[in-house]
């Protein structure tokens, strides 16, 4: 196992790099620690995979260092780390068996065959492929070969890290929530530090303790899922996770009172004096749907919207609210009565978030 470290790191395809645009991965300073599960979340094209190949050795920064346990492994070739890297696509040998894929990398550093044998019926009983062993790989399902090729990083005691490049790609939908709480079952058996490359928000909060969300080559935050969900520290975590995801409001402070356009809002007077001191023009309100206040007649403090319509999803409705030419979405519960025409909304201040230049600050507490 081992404590990897991004140290000033950054990334660029371009040969003569002028601006952020230029960098696949911008200049970063990270820590996995040491037998953590991490996912690395974002959408397509944000440096996930990129990142993931530098730490596996696949691809070599363009400055910076990666250390593992405080040793720069810059000049290590992939097969002097003791990664292993499930893509996701499985690697496997189709001619063989499952039994000599997952005995594959023992027998390749040369290991006793009586402990090649005992680590493989260990992997093969934690994934369930105990039945399959004496199968040829080829005529496997696809999530069985996904699991052949898990089994592969697994295998070996020695592996300082696995690192997963979006694995559960090919896989069934109904398959997919086995195998996520599988992997899941696998680092609280074997302690492994994971790192787990994923556009799902789902898979993500499922497998990691710890997720590191990527926007545009750079972590914009590194917490829990509840850290990500209840105080996004980026207006792109706040859109990214939830869903739907988080209401921004653009705003500013004027005749003493929050306006979102021409619509006066009903906050506290922390979030107004920080709203005040704020030194861009770029500022905005944010709250997820899950937080919003909806009743159906005036309350104090309540903010009168149009509901332009609701969707049903079973155990809970989405409402699309309009608060004076600002469009909302809340979330409302099935035993709470859905508002026909017009809704009265309240924003709990200690759910609210303020944005500047794009980051949560602090609220003023009085």
């Amino acid at each position: 196992m081992a404590e990897i470290t991004l140290k000033s790191l950054a990334h660029t395809y371009s040969a003569a790099p002028r601006c952020d645009a230029d960098y696949a991965i911008r200049e970063m300073d990270h820590v996995w620690h040491q037998g953590g599960a991490y996912a690395l979340l974002g959408p397509s094209g944000c440096g996930k995979s990129t990142l993931l190949n530098i730490i596996s050795g696949l691809l070599e920064p363009s400055s910076g260092e990666v250390l593992f346990d405080g040793e720069v492994v810059n000049a290590l070739p992939p097969e002097e780390r003791n990664i292993a890297q499930v893509f996701q696509f499985p690697v496997i040998y189709d001619t063989m068996t499952v039994y000599d894929n997952l005995a594959f990398p023992l027998r390749n550093v040369k290991t006793p065959e009586a402990r090649v044998h005992e680590r493989v019926m260990e992997v093969a009983d934690v994934l369930e492929l105990t039945a399959q062993l004496k199968r040829k790989a080829k005529n496997l399902t696809a999530d069985e070969k996904q699991k052949v090729s898990m089994g592969r990083g697994l295998v070996r005691d020695d592996v300082s890290a696995i690192l997963f490049d979006e694995p559960l790609t090919v896989i069934d939908p109904q398959l997919k929530w086995k195998l996520r709480r599988k992997l899941k079952e696998i680092h609280q058996r074997f302690a492994i530090t994971m790192v787990y490359v994923t556009h799902d928000q789902l898979e993500a909060s499922t497998f990691a303790d710890k997720i590191a969300v990527m926007y545009e080559g750079q972590v914009v935050q590194f917490g829990t899922p509840r850290e990500l969900f209840e105080t996004p520290n980026h207006t792109f975590v706040g859109y990214f996770i939830g869903s739907p995801g988080m209401n921004f409001l653009d705003v500013e402070a004027r005749d003493g009172s929050v306006w979102a356009g021409d619509t006066r809002l009903e906050v506290g007077r922390g979030v107004h004096a920080t709203i005040l001191r704020a030194d861009s023009s770029n500022v905005r309100l944010g709250i997820r749907p899950d937080f919003i206040e909806v009743h159906d007649e005036p309350l104090e403090g309540s903010m009168e919207a149009r509901v332009e319509h609701a969707q049903d999803l079973g155990t809970y409705s989405i409402v699309y609210l309009s608060l004076g030419g600002v469009s909302l979405k809340a979330r409302i519960e099935e035993d709470q009565k859905t508002p026909l025409e017009t809704a009265w909304l309240r924003f709990p201040d200690e759910r609210l978030g303020v944005y500047v230049d794009e980051y949560r600050v602090e609220i003023d507490h009085e």
